[in-house]
């Protein structure tokens, strides 16, 4: 039974590690992965210029149970959301610095020939 949620974290980390990866290439500067704030982990604070992105990353082997963004439902959004307004409060006035955020969601699909495919769904939901 550990060995199915050591594989299910290890598999998390390595879809965090490359939708980090695939923003970086895009351009953005990570800020902070797995962070919490008002309670709630964020995957991945990332920031290009003035734009901060709160991106949620869910990593699958199938999608035999849906894709991945699937599960990045209401409740889930609402947390993402009230853990972004926490972490804006944050030490040494983080708002003030930050003209636009953005709720964006990764979805990493983990083949089994070894291959990744990466979406990424900028503006997946607007946080309020």
């Amino acid at each position: 039974m550990h060995k199915a949620r050591d594989d299910r974290r290890a598999l998390g980390a390595e879809g965090e590690a490359r939708a980090a990866a695939h923003l970086k290439r895009r351009g953005y500067r990570i800020v902070e992965r797995n962070v919490r704030a008002g309670g709630v982990e964020i995957d991945i604070v990332a920031a290009r210029g003035r734009l901060i992105v709160f991106a949620e990353v869910k990593t699958r082997r199938s999608d035999t149970f849906g894709p991945p963004e699937q599960a990045v439902d209401a409740a889930k959004q609402a947390r993402i959301a009230r853990g972004a307004a926490a972490w804006l409060r944050g030490p040494g006035g983080r708002r003030a610095r930050v003209e636009r955020v953005r709720f964006d969601v990764i979805a990493c699909l983990a083949a089994p020939d070894g291959s990744w495919q990466i979406e990424h769904w900028e503006g997946a939901f607007d946080g309020n």
